[in-house]
């Protein structure tokens, strides 16, 4: 797909029902296909987008599900926590990669932030996935903490990263 642009995408701001099942689909295959992460991980995401589902409110969180034709390809999810807002489920099918949809919704959850006035947001990955810590930290993330973890059936290390607006 490298003749992909990025206005054949669409993006979908609303919640439903599948959607939080396949994005669980998505990370589960993808990551044991690319990082070597087993069932546990596929758990540990099923468990936040349990968590995710019985707390989503439209008004303070916000999804983006990113489809080419009907067809689910990536999404993103930002999560009211408090006074913070946690960007989590931030993927997308390989052949969807570097078209520019990932600084989009970067820039599109720092927008939302914005927007409600929010000047805390925060995520966690792992040390693996280079390609979105860039991303991350040319809009101003920066590693605050990291531990090590074998809850994804192999050690990795995990790494939060904060961004705090002005």
């Amino acid at each position: 797909m490298s003749n992909l642009e990025l206005s054949a995408i669409t993006i979908r701001n609303t919640l439903q029902p599948g959607d939080l099942g396949y994005i669980a689909y998505i990370h589960g295959t993808l990551y044991e296909k690319e990082c070597g992460y087993g069932l546990n991980f596929e758990t540990y995401v099923l468990d936040g987008l349990k968590d995710f589902a019985r707390e989503y409110d439209p008004r303070q969180d916000k999804v983006w599900i990113c489809l080419h034709g009907d067809r689910i390809i990536g999404s993103l999810v930002a999560q009211h926590r408090a006074d913070k807002l946690q960007l989590r489920y931030f993927i997308f099918l390989p052949e969807y990669r570097g078209i520019g949809l990932g600084k989009h919704l970067v820039q599109e959850f720092v927008r939302f932030m914005k927007e409600r006035g929010v000047r805390h947001a925060y995520l966690w990955t792992t040390e693996e996935q280079e390609a979105a810590i860039s991303l991350y930290t040319r809009f101003g993330f920066t590693l605050t903490e990291e531990a090590t973890s074998d809850t994804f059936d192999k050690p990795v290390t995990e790494r939060r990263y904060d961004l705090i607006l002005p």
